[in-house]
Parts: structure tokens; C-alpha cells; sequence
């Protein structure tokens, strides 16, 4: 199987794994709170990706260099998304939604910069179908047009997010041919946690389970699961392709979103949304020429 279509499939991984993860993580995150969310999903992914070291080779020989990327890894995988809820907090989600599809045109630049990672003709349609794609599904106008809604608020957050998520995926390149997708993702996730239990003592947040029905516990077990699924996805996608193709194919995961939104939620799409859904899948296709 040849890397071009190693990464298309990695990339479908984490569209699917983010898409359902965020879908499940929009219903319950209210209930307890974006930061409890995050770090209860985060340690469900953590416990999930060590059941993997059963099955595959977990790599514990760390080159100098790999000891120095890791903990700024998680320390930037840890603010862009502290930055991305702040986002939602808030901002209008439609407009956040939007903004946050950024991240894969900072990460394809940097890669682009400094990687020397370059794509075909087909390829790079394909990316900005994507890209411009999700971009319209994600908005809804109707909340838009209305004047009451100040749609900056929020923005100057995601924008930040958006760019250190592109920091943090050319970073996780490195470290993911360095000692393995295996490893990257479990030594980065305990970095995450450790981190957040930091800045919960710094900022007196608890961090208790917290007190709500055992479906709901187990969803944001799902979310942590799910979220790790795609993560894992992405990381064995850049060992073995390339972060310029793999992150816009799973920047698409507002796709499975909104279908889900639709199926479950029994949510109505406009047309823009819908034409921008198939351009994206429109682009995912055009990525594998």
C-alpha cells in the first residue's frame, strides 16, 4: 500500500474519530464543564492507548532531542485546545466552529516551511476544497445575519488555537518518526494530563469525578476513546506519510458532525452547508491523485 493512500486512510481515521468524539463532547460538555471534559476525556484516551502496548511495541528509547519535543508538545496540544473552548465559552459556536479549520493551513505552511513537504496540483485543489469546504458547512448563516451576535468575540482565541495546532502537528511528525505513533500519542497524553492537573491547582479547579448519570460518564469515556482513536490515526499516518496531506483530510471532520447532527439530532442543513460539505468530500477524493 503506497504512503499516499496510508495517509488518506490515517487522515479518514482522525476525520471520523474527531468528528463523533466532538459530536458526543457538544451534548455532555455543558453538564460539567469544557475543563472537567477535557481532562476526564483525556485520561479515558490515556488508559485506552496503553491497552494498545499489548498489541504493538511501545517505544521507550528516547533520543535527546525527542526528551526536549515531547513535553512542548503537550504543552502546546494542551493550550490550543484550552484556547479552542475558551473560544466556545465565549463566541458564537457556528463562527468558532468556522475559525478553528485554520489550524490545517497553518500546520500545511509550516510544513511546507520547514519539513519541505510539498503536494501535487490534484493534491493542493484538494486541500483548499477541504478546507473552503468545511469551512461553509460549519457556519450557520441564519445566526450570521443576525446583529445581536458579536461574531469577533472568541476569534482572536481560536485564531491563536488554530496556529499552535499547527505548531503541534508539525512537532508530533517529528516525534512520531522518531519513536513511533505508539508511543507519541501516550508519552504526549500524560503530558497533557499532568499539565492540567497542574493548572487546575494553579487555578483551584476541581477535578473530582464529577456527579452525573453513569451514561453520561460513560460518554465522555467515549469522547477520551474516540478522541484517542483519531490521535493514534494521525500519528501512524505521519510515520509513515506526510502532516501536509494528513491533517486537512482529518481537518474535515465537521462532516461527520453534522451528519451526525442530522441523523440524531434530527438538525436541518442549509444549501451553502451542504455544498460545503460536498466540496470537502469533493477535495478527499481529489487528495489521492
Amino acid at each position: 500500500m503506497n504512503t499516499v493512500l496510508l495517509s488518506i486512510l490515517a487522515g479518514l481515521g482522525g476525520m471520523f474519530g474527531w468528528g463523533t468524539s466532538d459530536f458526543f463532547a457538544g451534548l455532555f460538555s455543558k453538564k460539567i464543564g469544557h475543563f472537567k471534559t477535557f481532562f476526564w476525556s483525556q485520561f479515558a484516551g490515556l488508559i485506552s492507548a496503553l491497552i494498545l502496548v499489548y498489541f504493538f511495541t511501545l517505544n521507550l528509547s528516547l533520543p535527546p532531542l525527542i526528551v526536549v519535543l515531547l513535553p512542548l508538545a503537550a504543552i502546546f496540544y494542551t493550550i490550543a485546545y484550552l484556547l479552542f473552548y475558551r473560544g466556545f465559552e465565549i463566541g458564537n459556536v457556528s463562527v468558532i466552529s468556522a475559525t478553528i479549520n485554520l489550524w490545517p493551513v497553518f500546520t500545511i505552511f509550516l510544513a511546507f516551511i520547514f519539513l519541505g513537504q510539498r503536494l501535487s496540483m490534484l493534491q493542493t485543489a484538494g486541500v483548499f476544497l477541504i478546507i473552503v469546504g468545511v469551512t461553509l458547512a460549519a457556519l450557520k448563516w441564519n445566526d450570521i445575519s443576525e446583529r445581536s451576535i458579536k461574531l469577533f468575540s472568541g476569534v482572536k482565541e481560536t485564531v491563536v488555537a488554530a496556529f499552535i495546532f499547527g505548531i503541534f502537528w508539525n512537532l508530533s511528525e517529528v516525534i512520531s518518526e522518531g519513536i513511533g505513533w505508539l508511543s507519541t500519542t501516550i508519552f504526549v497524553k500524560t503530558g497533557v494530563i499532568l499539565l492540567l492537573l497542574f493548572f487546575s491547582l494553579l487555578a483551584k479547579r476541581r477535578l473530582d469525578v464529577p456527579k452525573i448519570s453513569t451514561r453520561a460518564k460513560l460518554t465522555v469515556a467515549l469522547v477520551g476513546i474516540l478522541e484517542a482513536a483519531a490521535v493514534v490515526s494521525v500519528n501512524y499516518g505521519l510515520t509513515v506519510g506526510d502532516v501536509i496531506l494528513v491533517t486537512p483530510i482529518s481537518s474535515a471532520l465537521s462532516i461527520v458532525t453534522i451528519t451526525m447532527a442530522i441523523m440524531f439530532l434530527k438538525e436541518k442543513v442549509t444549501k451553502i452547508q451542504a455544498f460545503g460539505i460536498v466540496l470537502a468530500l469533493t477535495g478527499i477524493i481529489l487528495t489521492a491523485f
